[in-house]
């Protein structure tokens, strides 16, 4: 990178900028077409890329795609074809002489066995980048070119279909392998068949219980009539076939190509494509001296077992080893690197962009909001109400009331990538063009905030580390000034919305009031609105539905937001105590109901919603919970789209749907707060929850939500926090449960 890219192109502020080449002009094969699916797929997926541009003159990158890699009559000769045309290539308007700054792009996608060589063989490209599936260890240029995957899936989407169940840990097959050897004259032939003697033997002396599937030699064998790598292993039967092993296998089997030269072969990419999809655990014998696809940034260590051949005889000891548990780690962050970086082409190439940025140590274009449409235009202004005087005042001060103050922005910077980077992408399974910011870290705002302590600076606002009053007046911690928005979901019920908005005045740490209005008519504007002591926005959506309580507005300015239903009926001690709880608990829902989920023991089909007043529980329902404003965004951008449309065509269950997103992505459980299980108010009109139908449903929800994700990632926990500096009203039947201060 420091002596063949040309960094001026590409400051630190440019936001990546990438021009793509039209491939219906630019043509850089000799004596091919590059194929239509991947031109016209390309092109879309590009256009939803937000570092495109149409202006190549201020272009950082230059993408040529150079399709697949087979020439147009197949022979049977094993020496690479010779495919681009280097004129072509060289007579690019911005190739500079040397194609600094371009990548060559080469997607394997109809025929792996053929289109699996190299294309840049005998051929020179300069200062260019490469990126393809088939290397060799001596065109391979470590940290410049990249290994991409095949092309194998749909052009994006939901991919969630595609996937195979994680659960049961164990499958009927302990180790499958289906493949067939290319021709004789592959190098180290004696090696491998001692190899495929030593995994029969295993198979022979293992116990039944173990069941080893083990095919080396294809039926009909077809696949010998195709070009392939020396060495390497062709595919057998179909994809339907091949899918039908690996769903039930616990562990797959990759065999390295015998000749030591190559470094990735498409070949060997598609059994990683296809082992990740079908939650078959990767073994790649000879793996120790291959590369797999964007291995600078991505861990492939905790989804793939990778040994050398000379531990072939003590593979089934290696095998059986693994827990249950680790097994289920292992299929589980196979699934994420396959879904986020393989499954389809915008996955791939949006990655591959994601690499070659990091690299630049260029910062992603930030997140874009969602911007509500106001409910009112500029010249109304709605009637306000004063709302009746409180009855008694409270018996301790719960905070401060303060003029509105945004949480610190968390911008997109240098020292972002170098500190952070490759924890987002080994912890978080995404590549940088998607997280907006890094949620849970405290923003340093100076030296002295640094050093904290050790410096003799205390920060204002921060507690004297007493009790009572001293707690009361000051959020201390390493945050000491931090304030919540509430986003309440609404739909034409004016006298209940009046009537929660008049219960906020007086609420410390409120920063502003957003008001999702979900009516199909707006607002009457005759109603009047109460004073609630902090700004209040009114947004109208397009359509009615639930899944909007999480659309990530522009106007939610804090990380702290607390979602409620316009029917809630909460405490100002209870809100004020859920978001100190909050505060020491960024990552997780904290609210009041807790709900959980259990398995049918009637019929022993899959999980069930339960209600039901328990000591333990796994969900926080978000009809009353705080949320980090990082997991409106991830809502839209992170669950599958499946979900959402689930939510919208039962109008239910998109609670349920963010606690399957927070525990997916924390592997943590909800924080319950106080002993409230219910937060209804007296005498509010009917809500949905009291259709009869509601709990079938909500049953339904979390199966189908399962299905989806693979996996039912709820955690269940006895944690319930109670403080002691508020009154705690314990119900009878509750009072057999631990409690945790």
């Amino acid at each position: 990178m420091h002596s063949c890219f040309d960094h001026s192109r590409c400051s630190l502020t440019s936001g990546f900028p990438i021009y793509f080449y039209d491939p219906d002009i630019y043509s850089p094969l000799a004596s091919a077409e590059i194929d239509g699916f991947l031109k016209t797929t390309l092109r879309q997926t590009l256009s939803y890329n937000a570092h495109l541009t149409r202006n190549p003159n201020e272009a950082c990158l230059y993408l040529v795609l150079i399709g697949e890699a087979f020439p147009n009559t197949k022979t049977l000769s094993t020496e690479p074809y010779k495919m681009l045309n280097e004129t072509a290539i060289k007579s690019l308007p911005f190739w500079g002489g040397d194609g600094r700054n371009h990548v060559l792009l080469n997607l394997a996608r109809r025929e792996l066995s053929v289109g699996s060589g190299d294309s840049f063989f005998g051929s020179s490209t300069g200062r260019a980048m490469i990126a393809q599936s088939t290397f060799t260890l001596e065109r391979f240029r470590p940290g410049y070119d990249v290994i991409t995957p095949p092309a194998l899936g749909p052009p994006g989407g939901d991919v969630w279909p595609e996937c195979a169940p994680m659960a049961p840990a164990r499958r009927k097959y302990l180790l499958s392998f289906q493949g067939s050897h290319s021709p004789a004259t592959a190098p180290n032939k004696d090696n491998d068949k001692q190899l495929i003697e030593s995994l029969q033997n295993i198979a022979k002396a293992a116990p039944s219980s173990d069941v080893f599937f083990l095919q080396f030699e294809c039926d009909p064998s077809v696949e010998r009539r195709a070009i392939l790598p020396i060495g390497d292993w062709a595919l057998c039967g179909t994809d339907r076939s091949r899918r039908a092993i690996l769903r039930d296998s616990t562990f797959v089997l990759i065999l390295a190509p015998s000749d030591q030269k190559y470094a990735s072969t498409a070949l060997l990419q598609a059994r990683l494509y296809e082992a990740l999809r079908s939650g078959a655990i990767p073994v790649i014998l000879g793996g120790d001296r291959l590369n797999l696809p964007y291995d600078e940034v991505l861990d492939w260590r905790r989804a793939t077992l990778s040994l050398p051949k000379a531990r072939c005889t003590e593979l089934h000891f290696l095998l059986r080893a693994l827990s249950d548990p680790d097994l289920l780690v292992f299929r589980r962050q196979g699934r994420v690197l396959w879904e986020r970086y393989m499954s389809s082409l915008q996955a791939s190439v949006d990655t591959l962009l994601a690499v070659i940025r990091t690299r630049l140590n260029i910062p992603g274009r930030p997140a874009v909001a969602s911007v509500g449409m106001p409910a009112f235009n500029d010249s109304y202004y709605p009637l306000k109400m004063e709302p009746p005087a409180v009855d008694s005042e409270p018996e301790e001060t719960l905070g401060p009331l303060e003029a509105p103050y945004p949480s610190p922005a968390y911008k997109r910077n240098y020292s972002l990538i170098l500190l952070h980077g490759y924890e987002m992408w080994n912890d978080w399974g995404e590549p940088f063009s998607i997280y907006p910011q890094l949620p849970w870290d405290p923003p340093v705002t100076s030296e002295a905030r640094f050093l904290g302590s050790a410096a003799g600076f205390r920060p204002v606002g921060a507690g004297a580390g007493g009790s009572g009053k001293e707690f009361s007046e000051a959020l201390g911690g390493d945050r000491p000034r931090e304030q919540f928005t509430i986003v309440i979901l609404t739909y034409e019920r004016e006298a209940v919305l009046a009537a929660a908005l008049a219960r906020l005045r007086g609420l410390p740490y409120l920063n502003k009031v957003v008001v999702v209005w979900n009516g199909v008519t707006g607002p009457s504007p005759s109603m009047t609105w109460p004073e609630s002591g902090a700004p209040v926005a009114v947004v109208r959506t397009p359509r009615n539905s639930l899944n909007n309580r999480f659309l990530p507005y522009h106007l939610i300015e804090t990380e702290a937001v607390l979602c409620v239903d316009d029917d809630a009926h909460l405490r100002h001690d209870e809100i004020v105590f859920a978001f100190r709880v909050w505060r020491e608990h960024r990552d997780r829902i904290v609210g009041f109901p807790g709900r959980y989920h259990a398995w049918d023991l009637n019929f022993n089909n899959g999980f069930l919603y339960n209600s039901n007043y328990s000591c333990e529980l796994s969900m926080v329902l978000t009809g009353a919970a705080f949320v980090h404003r990082y997991y409106l965004w991830a809502y839209w951008r992170v669950l599958p789209s499946a979900v959402r449309d689930y939510v919208d065509e039962y109008m239910n269950c998109e609670d349920i749907a963010m606690n399957f997103l927070v525990a997916h992505i924390t592997r943590k459980p909800p924080v319950k707060v106080t002993s409230r299980w219910t937060f209804r108010c007296p005498g509010c009109p009917v809500t949905l929850s009291a259709d009869e139908t509601h709990f079938h449903e909500r049953h339904k929800c979390i199966q189908f939500f399962s299905q989806v994700m693979g996996y039912t990632p709820l955690l269940s926990t006895q944690f319930r926090a109670d403080s002691v500096l508020f009154k705690t009203r314990i119900p009878h039947d509750k009072q057999k449960c631990f409690k945790f201060i």
